[in-house]
């Protein structure tokens, strides 16, 4: 099954343009231009990985990383054109994943979405239950 990556951006030819180059990847993609759309997507869709814009006129990228923390830890990556440290580490804050400042070549852009797959997968793997042993990873016991 492929990787599916929701991207949020309020500009529609960014939109179409990373739904073409994602695709040529073998992403599944699907694209949006309302946070708040956006938020209801993550809820119905189940992404793998989410593009999220940081400026947006309807709910800013913050808002939007806050409202889905709040039901689901889906990765979210935010691409913005601000390059400011404390900007990024204030999004981070908020709940973001990584932070790519725009623009952003389409190779560094799909490695950062591979890598954070992978981290994702391996968190899946890993099984701990409270008050039981053993911890486990790939069904195997882990020593913690």
């Amino acid at each position: 099954m492929p990787t599916k990556i929701l991207v949020i951006d309020d500009d529609l030819a960014i939109t179409e343009l990373m739904s073409m180059l994602l695709k040529t990847h073998g992403f599944e993609v699907i694209t949006t231009n309302s946070g708040a759309d956006g938020i209801r997507l993550v809820k119905e869709k189940n992404p793998n990985v989410v593009l999220l814009d940081l400026m947006m006129p309807d709910m800013d990228g913050w808002q939007v990383s806050k409202a889905i923390r709040a039901f689901d830890d889906v990765p979210i990556l935010i691409l913005s054109a601000i390059n400011d440290p404390s900007m990024v580490a204030s999004v981070l804050d908020s709940g973001a994943d990584d932070f790519l400042v725009k623009p952003v070549p389409s190779s560094v852009l799909v490695a950062h979405i591979r890598k954070t797959v992978r981290q994702t997968d391996s968190l899946e793997k890993i099984n701990i239950k409270k008050n039981s042993n053993p911890a486990t990873q790939n069904t195997q016991p882990v020593a913690l």
